[in-house]
């Protein structure tokens, strides 16, 4: 197996709802693990990106929003083993012990270091004893349990002295654009037919959005696509798949996302705009599952810079780009195409703040598939934003390099300020 087909494979994980109500429920309920007895708290630390993703997010299989409610379901309906699919068994009685848990006011939530960076510690006491679980880098990345006092599981830390080695270079970074163009072009299409999942899970999760009362949004885009699913506008197209599984994602309708770099709204940009444009004009199942190979890599070339959880939106951004690399791809774009795709994305929606995962991500994603249109049509006609302006760079990759660093360390400062004020309504 290819090295990059292999970084695809372990990035893609399906997720149920939002991503960080269901780690927070995953590190309640691993905690719960350890200890027996009767409640007494849950205490909880997040760094901000994580604090600020889960505030007002809707959970799967519940009324509820925001983080003490997705930490009680963690403790009284989570299964731990289904990771960030650990709360697809809640149950109305799960939903009502929980608002108990909440309004006696056992669970208290801390907001750590503003960092992009994930951070979830979880401790669970009872009237028998207390443990706690942490979280670092991934959403399912245990790094220490602790149970009574005793560590149970610390994971080791790599020391460089502060120098970044050599070995410690993302594997992505490795690669150069041109690269990844040749993998998805030779790559042996048997390889990578694990990717027709994503859209099982994707196209799923939109007809849960078309099907729902509470989907306004989709029904906006469904009736402005003519009541059609797929209709002949192929943007129109795009954004009611897209838009339509987001807004499911982030109401917390049943269904799981596939993600990629640890989001399903990733997941989703990445991926449903290409299945449109391959539905509307014919193209073939190879052309998408490379298409969207292509897509995945670009999206975890700048979220490698960027950060899992940062200031900006990295669904409109990172995805977006990656996602309008695919488009270009399917409409027989070359290396200079995607530079140049690459370039109008930066110089367009690069800055947009995240604000947490809640209903505003569904505007999010409309503005990400119309840019990614107009920067792919403009490149195809060999018009971008040129080099020297702005954060463009002299490649494709610096371009890349230079939209994640706007993000960190660039808006540090911009994510304790957005989070001040979700805190102050």
């Amino acid at each position: 197996m290819n090295t990059l087909t292999k970084l695809i494979l372990d990035d893609m994980r399906p997720a149920l709802g939002v991503t960080e109500p269901g780690a927070i429920a995953f590190a309640v309920a691993s905690a719960k693990g350890y200890v027996k007895g009767n409640l007494r708290s849950i205490r909880l630390t997040l760094n901000s990106g994580m604090y600020k993703n889960a505030f007002t997010c809707g959970i799967p299989n519940s009324n509820e929003v925001g983080i003490a409610h997705a930490a009680a379901l963690g403790y009284v309906a989570a299964v731990a083993d289904k990771k960030l699919e650990c709360l697809d068994g809640v149950k109305p009685i799960h939903n009502r012990q929980a608002r108990k848990i909440v309004s006696e006011g056992r669970i208290q939530v801390t907001m750590g270091d503003v960092s992009s960076r994930i951070y979830i510690h979880a401790v669970v006491t009872t009237d028998k004893g207390d443990a706690s679980v942490t979280i670092e880098d991934t959403h399912i990345n245990i790094t220490e349990i602790v149970q009574n006092g005793k560590v149970v599981l610390k994971a080791a830390k790599k020391k460089n002295n502060g120098k970044r080695a050599a070995a410690d270079t993302p594997l992505i970074h490795r690669y150069t654009l041109r690269q990844l163009l040749n993998y998805v072009n030779r790559v042996p299409i048997d390889e990578i037919t694990f990717i027709r999942h994503a859209y099982d899970l994707n196209l799923a999760l939109f007809q849960e959005a078309l099907q729902s009362s509470k989907a306004t949004i989709t029904d906006y885009l469904y009736s402005q696509n003519h009541r059609q699913v797929i209709s002949a506008d192929e943007q129109k197209t795009a954004s009611l798949l897209c838009n339509g599984a987001i807004e499911a994602r982030v109401l917390g309708l049943s269904k799981p996302a596939m993600s990629i770099t640890g989001s399903g709204a990733h997941g989703i940009i990445a991926t449903l705009p290409l299945y449109a444009s391959c539905r509307v004009n014919d193209y073939g199942e190879e052309q998408l599952l490379r298409a969207t190979a292509l897509s995945y890599l670009v999206c975890m070339y700048i979220k490698e810079y960027s950060g899992k959880l940062s200031a900006f939106c990295g669904c409109a951004i990172a995805a977006g780009t990656g996602m309008a690399c695919g488009l270009a791809y399917l409409k027989g774009g070359t290396h200079k195409t995607l530079t140049l795709v690459i370039q109008n994305m930066a110089s367009s929606i690069t800055g947009m703040i995240c604000d947490g995962g809640n209903h505003g991500c569904a505007m999010k994603g409309i503005v990400a598939v119309d840019a990614a249109y107009q920067s792919v049509n403009l490149a195809l006609c060999g018009i971008a934003i040129e080099r020297q302006h702005g954060i463009n760079g002299p490649s494709a990759e610096q371009t890349m390099r230079h939209i994640g660093l706007i993000a960190s360390p660039g808006m540090v400062q911009t994510e304790g300020v957005i989070v001040d004020v979700m805190r102050q309504k």
